[in-house]
């Protein structure tokens, strides 16, 4: 059994596995059966199964050669590399087929309704839309289950929530009353475009489902929950032996080189504290809007210092020059970058490329990442414009909120038809597949940093001070600020440079 069968099969399970136990299951001659036997040994208070784990009954840890290859790979993990490998998971650059025909359209929302269904249906039995009225008996206490995606929700007169719920076999309508407060909470919050699975009784003509329990796709309870080593806690609170054991990364987003409120000296105070060695950073991740570009917004000339797309690149080579070479940068685009408006988007033209260093990594937007084990899902965060438009209790003050909303309906960008241009590529490159350990996110220009079912949600600010357009909006950014995370653990630090 491969080693990534291993840990496919404890994820299945509901558990995390550490390289060094993966190492000794695969040493065995049967695999699947040290696995199979370590699973059934397990109780609810194991998260990550360990070498201790697999010493059970007749299963004995052997001394050789299984000790020496953990040993070893062990010893490698602890050593930090010379240039940090990154491990590109998901990326639309070089991959974007689409036109924007009808067909490509249909494809793009099956795909979504397929591989979000998918995962509600392992959390409840649900038939096709089209059984509901060929099996009804007239009894209106019937329970049936259905998954669809949401074509329309509004609250009728009574103040009832009326839902249209679809699937590829037809459509009907369920209703949320009001009485049902922790339900009705729920209901408020569902929005056009997302795939849910709704749980309830047909009234007695068969024509609406009175819904008594509503499931997302969410994250599974237990993911993720942590991971080995010392570091910090949320937020800077200090625990373990607070040295970043694995190394750490800086997070920061929307960095606006070329307006006349970049923050250059803090940015440049910034790159200076990276290269004097306070704490062990070794990557450099940037959420999107490196530049300010052109064209973006009416008046947006009168606002720029650097007016030449190419030379706010150039500016921005040079400031990421001067970080240290031992650092590993990871850029991936935003709305106000070279690259098309509609999401998903490539990594930036080799032209624009070309000004950086050969090492600088590029990634499209969104895009899953995999560093020193820890993978982490960037996504500039443009979404977030709908989303806090339309969930209640949203703002632009606590994006981590937004983010957990991300994480809860599995994907990043659910409502089509928004502020956000979507291009309806092959499969859609929102769905959170495979969850994330750091869901990193940016756009919205305040600092927002939480916790949720052993994700790390980030949203790292900008280093642009208030614009015009903010003044207007009555929007306060918090910029000149960088997350730092270590990756033994995914603590964060925030350290401010204004």
């Amino acid at each position: 059994m491969q080693e990534s069968l291993i840990v496919e099969e404890f994820a299945n399970a509901g558990y995390q596995v550490s390289p060094d136990a993966v190492a000794l299951i695969g040493a065995y001659s049967a695999p699947d059966t040290i696995v199979s036997k370590v699973l059934q040994s397990l109780d609810d208070s194991v998260l990550v199964v360990g070498r201790e784990h697999i010493n059970i009954g007749d299963v004995k840890i052997p001394e050789k050669p299984a000790d020496k290859l953990a040993e070893k790979l062990a010893d490698k993990l602890s050593k930090p590399a010379d240039a940090p490998a990154v491990n590109i998971l998901s990326d639309i650059s070089n991959e974007s087929t689409c036109v924007g025909e009808y067909s490509e359209f249909v494809r793009y929302f099956r795909d979504r309704y397929t591989r979000l269904s998918g995962i509600i249906r392992g959390r409840i039995t649900a038939r096709p839309i089209e059984s509901l009225r060929a099996r009804h008996s007239g009894r209106e206490y019937d329970s049936v289950s259905i998954i669809g995606m949401v074509s329309d929700v509004r609250t009728t007169s009574n103040g009832n929530k009326l839902m249209e719920i679809e699937d590829p076999t037809g459509s009907f309508p369920v209703l949320v009353r009001p009485s049902d407060r922790d339900l009705w909470a729920i209901a408020s919050g569902i929005i056009h475009d997302e795939v849910i699975g709704v749980t309830g009784s047909l009234t007695r003509d068969g024509r609406l489902m009175i819904v008594k329990s509503i499931v997302l796709p969410d994250l599974p309870n237990r993911y993720n929950q942590t991971l080995p080593g010392g570091g910090w806690g949320i937020n800077g609170s200090e625990h373990g032996n607070g040295d970043g054991g694995a190394g750490c990364a800086a997070l920061i987003s929307d960095v606006h080189i070329g307006s006349d409120t970049f923050l250059g000296d803090a940015f440049s105070d910034f790159i200076d504290w990276l290269g004097d060695g306070s704490l062990p950073v070794q990557y450099l991740i940037i959420a999107g809007d490196l530049v300010d570009g052109i064209g973006i917004y009416p008046g947006q000339e009168s606002e720029l210092e650097i007016p030449d797309v190419y030379d706010q690149y150039r500016s921005a080579a040079e400031y990421l020059g001067r970080v240290p070479k031992n650092i590993r940068i990871i850029i991936a685009p935003g709305n106000h970058d070279a690259v098309r408006l509609a999401e998903p988007q490539p990594a930036l033209p080799e032209k624009i490329r070309s000004m950086f260093s050969d090492d600088v990594i590029f990634t499209g937007n969104p895009a899953l990442v995999e560093i020193r084990g820890v993978r982490i899902l960037i996504y500039h965060g443009r979404s977030m414009d709908d989303l806090i438009a339309t969930i209640p209790k949203m703002s632009y003050q606590r994006p981590e909120l937004v983010m957990i909303e991300m994480l809860r309906r599995r994907h990043l960008a659910p409502m089509y038809g928004g502020r956000v241009s979507i291009a309806p590529e092959n499969s859609d490159h929102f769905v959170i597949d495979r969850v994330p350990h750091i869901l990193h996110c940016g756009h919205v220009h305040t600092i927002g940093i939480d916790r949720y079912k052993g994700v790390t949600v980030i949203n790292s600010g900008t280093w642009q001070s208030q614009t015009d357009f903010q003044k207007r909006m009555n929007l306060d950014p918090v910029p000149a600020h960088a997350t730092i995370v270590d990756l033994a653990t995914l603590g964060t630090k925030m350290v401010k440079f204004a």
